[in-house]
């Protein structure tokens, strides 16, 4: 897409996105480095990477085994 805009186009285009950037709101990463944190530590109990999955409600758990004679 960007190979078929004219330089003109694609000097718009970031234009505009430099525009969006600048309004957008910052905040310190002291303050939101602490928030992630409190919010990672607050949800672990529940996360299946960090507690594993219940045998009874683990989708990839094999369904049946394979004999061979």
């Amino acid at each position: 897409m960007a190979q078929d805009l004219s330089e003109k186009e694609l000097l718009r285009m970031e234009v505009e996105q430099l525009k969006r950037e600048v309004t957008t709101p910052r905040a310190p990463i002291s303050r939101t480095g602490k928030e992630i944190k409190e919010y990672v530590e607050a949800q672990a109990e529940r996360d299946p990477l960090l507690r594993g999955v219940p045998e009874d409600r683990n989708p990839f758990k094999e369904k049946g085994g394979c004999l061979l004679s």
